[in-house]
């Protein structure tokens, strides 16, 4: 019997970014942060490393260095990021 890979799937939901989480926080495709400010993401909460290129969805690259210490940086697209409104 062929055992299927379904235990290694992600769920599409674990994909984006939930806005109910941070209700009061807007998309960082609104407002772009700056380096060295908080965001949030589907990692969880962290801060903005590098400001990048354009996505393919035209919202600039961000490169985010999660609270957790142990975890290395990693790369998101602005349009699936929050930012604390000012």
């Amino acid at each position: 019997m062929a055992i299927g890979n379904s235990i290694r799937r992600i769920r599409e939901e674990d994909l984006f970014v939930n806005h109910e989480a941070r209700p009061d926080w807007i998309s960082a495709t609104d407002r772009t942060p700056a380096v060295g400010e908080h965001v949030f993401c589907t990692a969880g909460q962290g801060v903005v490393t590098a400001l990048l290129g354009k996505t393919g969805d035209g919202s600039r690259l961000l490169q985010i260095q999660l609270d957790d210490p142990t975890t290395k940086p990693f790369f998101a697209a602005a349009s699936n990021v929050l930012v604390a409104p000012r």
